[in-house]
């Protein structure tokens, strides 16, 4: 499932509504633009209007991803996924996994740390291992990965990958570094080579 960045937040939202506001779901296209505009939970914070929600509805309408219960007798139309934990699609994931794909969805990378402390509406997790354990099964599953821990970070960043996002680049930066480092190595290695070399000159070897 390759998705563009207004899919994973059309389906982050369609998600989580779904879980902290049961009343409300399915959403109508104007709810459904206000969750993806939110300025909380979000990141980035998009500014969509209802016509950029809908065209990529369409598209998730295409894909099967999405359904829309048309509104009869002026009612309006509301939208609800069939994402994962439908009876139309393959993909099953237990609470936990689907409450991290959301918060996946609508955050981008985040540690488990971080995942923990976001997920208390959608999902229980007694320990930051029990996120871990989740997220061990996800990359089991080819749904998530692990992303190189960045300098200075305790702990490293998790990403879903069901969408256009550069992996490959971020993998392969990860995959210099040890080339980097060997680099620096033999440039040592050949620093104190000279300098031996030095020392045995002075010492008359």
């Amino acid at each position: 499932m390759n998705l563009s960045k207004i899919e994973q937040r059309i389906i982050g939202c369609l998600l989580e509504k779904q879980t902290t506001t049961p009343d409300q779901y399915p959403l109508s296209l104007n709810a459904l633009t206000n969750a993806c505009n939110q300025k909380s939970n979000r990141d980035p914070v998009m500014a969509l209007s209802e016509s950029d929600v809908l065209d990529v509805l369409t598209q998730l309408e295409q894909k099967r991803i999405v359904v829309c219960e048309e509104g009869l007798s002026g009612r309006v139309s509301k939208y609800q996924h069939r994402f994962c934990n439908s009876e139309f699609g393959s993909l099953q994931l237990t609470e936990q996994q689907r409450a991290l794909v959301c918060l996946l969805l609508l955050r981008g990378p985040q540690t488990p740390g971080e995942l923990r402390t976001r997920s208390s509406r959608l999902a229980d997790f007694a320990t930051v291992g029990d996120v871990e354990t989740a997220l061990s099964e996800l990359i089991q599953q080819e749904l998530a990965m692990r992303l190189p821990r960045e300098p200075g970070k305790r702990e490293a960043r998790y990403q879903h990958l069901f969408g256009d996002f550069e992996v490959s680049e971020q993998v392969s930066a990860h995959s210099d570094e040890p080339a980097v480092n060997l680099d620096e190595l033999l440039q040592e290695i050949d620093q104190l080579k000279q300098e031996l070399q030095t020392i045995k000159r002075h010492l008359g070897l």
